[in-house]
């Protein structure tokens, strides 16, 4: 679209709406791709899992997240199944509650976790330790106290910093015979690749926070820094090049270099390291432009790609990992709202622009805002017979970039007290969510089989005055 100096809601041929989005025959239909596995529409009501979502939202008002549990399994277990002999790992950062913690090891997926609050969920679910690894560019020394002390399966680490940190804490648990063995980490090496997705998400380029260098050397040097520690056991390298991932022809170029490091660590150095994670980050479909690829699909690439590197390298193939990110949870969840104004704007030479403003807003999903993404929607209480006419779905919030949907083809007669459906909410909304404005967040209701549980409850005002201690006893 092209671009204004007042951002892209005012340059030509905004009104239009995008060139990919299609005006479609019927307002009312679900586009399956969108959408959780068990999505229908009866009598014009969205239903999921069996769940009517506007008798689910008689019980739990909106905004809410609705979490379709045997569709998030079912996802968890595609990945599972396609890269069996690889160790699959959950991006806890995506969403995480107990129940979805739970869920994971239950479907025999490992965890990742990037916070101490992260490591205190999944243990507080009863994850195993051993299947838990640690990410962050920037671990406390607490952190990595207690993640070395709880036996994490493996700390990827980041900076020479936090070596440093990471040494001192073996060395001193070593010391009070807290810990006995030496603590497994993964090297974090950024392969030099520009992945095809937004700049914030793209993380394998030279010139960002993540990794050790490849081409700088340092990554080589950070390798040498975890052999010759006492406390540390050097599992492998870790590789990511990015989030929102529709092929695999970055993760070629990329697995080119890391195991070109690979094999120049046994030869130079004579370690053998036992195990490689490639990374993930793979795209969902938020819209009707994306096209993500199935796990089947993009197993087998990933392991013809490692299988041709290595015969060329005539090295021994490692244990492989792989961290397919928002694709788990992300197309599972939706966000339902109820409209609360329509508002339709004369614009210069008789242009009018609707705007549909729901109860939740940025708070809740700050994407739009943040990446620019693009999302769908669909009216979710009830049918139609009015002509589709394209819409700009908004929240609550005192910003005029508060956004939620951009273009979408809503039916005509859209009005205060319906319900939209916002799909593909599951990652990075929730765990992004804020306290903006002082809103609440919204639960997250997890439906299957015709029962809805809720399993984060909305917060409360006593939530929201919880910390403020001005606040009268």
């Amino acid at each position: 679209m092209p671009t204004h100096e007042a951002g892209w809601a005012h340059a030509e041929g905004a009104l239009r709406g995008p060139s990919w989005l299609r005006e479609p025959a019927d307002p009312n239909a679900l586009v399956p791709q969108l959408w959780s596995s068990t999505a229908v529409k009866t009598d014009g009501a969205l239903v999921i899992g069996g769940v009517s979502i506007p008798d689910l939202v008689a019980n739990v008002n909106t905004p809410a997240y609705v979490l379709d549990e045997a569709d998030f399994r079912a996802r968890a277990r595609a990945f599972r199944d396609a890269f069996a002999g690889y160790d699959v790992y959950y991006a806890g950062k995506a969403f995480l509650c107990t129940t979805v913690a739970r869920w994971i090891a239950e479907e025999g997926l490992c965890l990742d976790v990037c916070s101490d609050g992260e490591l205190t969920v999944a243990l507080r679910a009863g994850v195993d330790p051993a299947r838990i690894g640690y990410h962050g560019n920037t671990k406390t020394e607490p952190e990595l106290r207690r993640a070395v002390a709880e036996g994490v399966g493996r700390i990827i680490v980041d900076s020479f910093d936090e070596l440093d940190r990471l040494e001192r804490v073996t060395a001193s648990l070593s010391s009070t015979g807290s810990i006995d063995g030496r603590q497994p980490v993964m090297v974090r090496v950024t392969a030099g690749v520009e992945a095809h997705t937004h700049e914030y998400i793209a993380t394998a380029h030279e010139d960002q926070k993540f990794g050790f260098s490849i081409t700088s050397g340092d990554a080589l040097e950070a390798v040498r820094r975890v052999v010759a520690a006492p406390g540390l056991e050097l599992l492998g390298l870790h590789s990511h090049i990015g989030s929102q991932i529709f092929d695999t022809s970055g993760f070629e170029v990329a697995t080119r270099r890391v195991l070109a490091l690979h094999a120049q660590i046994g030869s130079e150095l004579g370690v053998t390291l036992p195990e490689l994670d490639l990374g993930g980050g793979f795209g969902i479909a938020y819209t009707t432009q994306d096209d993500p690829s199935d796990p089947a699909q993009l197993a087998i690439e990933m392991r013809k790609i490692v299988e041709h590197e290595c015969r060329d390298l005539g090295i021994d193939e490692p244990r492989l990992s792989v961290e397919p990110g928002r694709a788990i949870v992300g197309p599972a969840m939706c966000t339902v709202y109820t409209v609360g104004t329509v508002k339709r704007v004369e614009l210069d030479r008789g242009a009018v622009r609707t705007y549909v403003s729901v109860d939740g807003g940025m708070s809740d999903n700050i994407r739009t805002a943040l990446y620019d993404a693009d999302y769908s929607c669909t009216l979710a209480s009830r049918g139609s017979d009015a002509p589709p006419v394209l819409c700009r779905v908004v929240g609550k919030h005192c910003e005029a970039g508060d956004v939620l949907v951009k273009d979408e083809f809503l039916p005509g007669d859209v009005r205060p007290g319906d319900l939209l459906a916002v799909p593909a909410t599951g990652a990075y909304c929730r765990s992004m969510a804020s306290n903006y404005n002082h809103a609440l967040r919204p639960p997250v209701v997890a439906v299957r089989d015709g029962v809805a549980t809720t399993i984060v409850r909305r917060e409360t005002v006593d939530d929201l005055l919880a910390t403020d201690l001005g606040v009268a006893p």
